[in-house]
C-alpha cells in the first residue's frame, strides 16, 4: 500500500509541468549565450545557427515570453560551444585523413 503511495506521488511530482523561466534566467541565459559567441567568434568558429539562435532569444526577450527566450539562449549557448568544440578537434584531427 505504502509502495502504491509513493509511486503515485512520484509520478504525479513528475507529470508538473517545468517551472516557468523568470526574466533575469531569462537574460543570464542571453548573457550566457553571447559570451559563448564570442568565444566562437574569436576561434573563427561561429555558425550561423547560433546568430540565428541568439536572434530568436532577443525577440522573445523582447516580448516578455522569458521560458522561450531561455531555450533559444541555452540552444545558441550549446552551439557556441559546440563549434569550438569542432574547431579545436579540427585543429589535429585533419592529419589523420592526409595520406603518407
Amino acid at each position: 500500500m505504502i509502495r502504491a503511495i509513493i509511486l503515485a506521488a512520484g509520478i504525479a511530482f513528475l507529470s508538473q509541468p517545468a517551472f516557468a523561466a523568470t526574466q533575469a534566467e531569462a537574460e543570464a541565459a542571453l548573457a550566457a549565450a553571447q559570451a559563448a559567441e564570442s568565444e566562437a567568434i574569436a576561434a573563427k568558429a561561429a555558425w550561423t545557427s547560433t546568430e540565428t539562435a541568439l536572434s530568436n532569444a532577443r525577440k522573445a526577450l523582447a516580448a516578455a515570453k522569458w521560458d522561450e527566450a531561455k531555450a533559444a539562449a541555452d540552444e545558441a549557448t550549446a552551439q557556441a560551444k559546440l563549434s569550438v568544440e569542432q574547431a579545436n578537434e579540427q585543429k589535429t584531427v585533419w592529419r589523420n585523413a592526409v595520406i603518407r
